[in-house]
């Protein structure tokens, strides 16, 4: 996690931007926070969709660790389809399993990913692998607004429980969808990052949308 917030930074210089709003879904959203609680001068805002600050025992952390241990002997070794179909039949994708269409077409995107890489991420940025941010959030400096699917109770109850920890994070559940927020209701999670990046806009005084 640490490396990897570190490459975001690095990049961020190459790129000549330094306040930049970060916007992250699930391991991208566990990365933002992470990034804006260890960087709080590199980052203006944090969009968060299906995201935690973690898990906070280290025993929960040993037994995800040992879980995704498992899961990445399967990305070497094993049949790179068949792990790709029994990773969304979770129930956390329920919902998304659903509708048909949309699930082969994110089976079929997944699938163009190399799964040995896919492996090196589940040892390096699993959730078991990140220190728990917990104790942290009550000093996160910058404005947050987290988003979950209404279906995705789990996401839902710990984006609820990040915004009564800290003053600084705002929190919106959409009805009838579930951890796939931007595929499931792709029109509402425009429309709330939308409004989110020019209430940051307006906060700072610009008159173009935070980069």
């Amino acid at each position: 996690m640490e490396g990897a917030a570190w490459v975001v930074v690095r990049t961020l210089d190459d790129l000549e931007v330094e306040h930049p709003a970060i916007v992250g879904y699930s391991m991208g959203g566990r990365l933002a926070l992470y990034l804006a609680l260890r960087y709080p001068e590199r980052c203006t805002g944090l969009f968060l969709e299906s995201a935690s600050p973690g898990l906070e025992s280290g025993k929960e952390r040993k037994a995800r660790r040992d879980a995704d241990e498992e899961r990445a002997k399967r990305l070497e070794y094993g049949d790179f389809e068949e792990f790709l179909r029994d990773w969304y039949r979770q129930p956390l994708f329920a919902p998304l399993a659903k509708d048909g269409g949309l699930l082969r077409q994110t089976i079929a995107a997944r699938g163009c990913n190399d799964p040995v890489e896919l492996a090196r991420s589940l040892r390096g940025m699993g959730t078991g692998s990140q220190p728990s941010l917990w104790g942290e959030l009550e000093g996160l400096a910058a404005p947050a607004l987290t988003v979950a699917g209404g279906l995705d109770g789990k996401y839902a109850e710990i984006s609820s429980r990040m915004a009564s920890i800290s003053s600084r994070v705002e929190t919106v559940v959409i009805p009838g969808v579930g951890h796939n927020v931007h595929d499931e209701a792709p029109a509402e999670y425009a429309a709330l990052l939308g409004r989110f990046l020019d209430r940051l806009s307006l906060a700072l005084g610009e008159a173009e949308p935070v980069p």
